[in-house]
């Protein structure tokens, strides 16, 4: 399974790098290498999770109250946004609809 990972899903992650940095010294870079490991595991249970705002596959993370927004065809897996759960639902499916 191939997993490319989006400039919109990138946007993403690094305003969460930015937002966890700014609470405390490192936790940005946490964040990213707890990220990166939940995209890796994609390689393996991409289309597993439950579809959510009509298309998007939803993969809730690990350690950070974020979920991975992916769309699975075939072999190929296309991240296209990482999210903070905590947000109003109607900006991230406002957010979802840009890409």
């Amino acid at each position: 399974m191939r997993v490319r990972i989006l400039v919109s899903a990138r946007r993403t992650v690094a305003d969460g790098i930015r937002f966890y940095e700014s609470q405390q010294l490192g936790l940005g870079a946490y964040f990213l290498n707890s990220i990166m490991s939940d995209l890796r595991s994609l390689t393996i249970y991409a289309g597993v999770h439950q579809k959510h705002y009509d298309s998007y596959h939803r993969m809730v993370c690990s350690k950070f109250p974020f979920s991975i927004y992916y769309h699975k065809d075939g072999e190929e897996v296309s991240v296209v946004a990482v999210l903070d759960d905590r947000r109003d639902p109607n900006w991230i499916e406002n957010e979802l609809r840009k890409e």
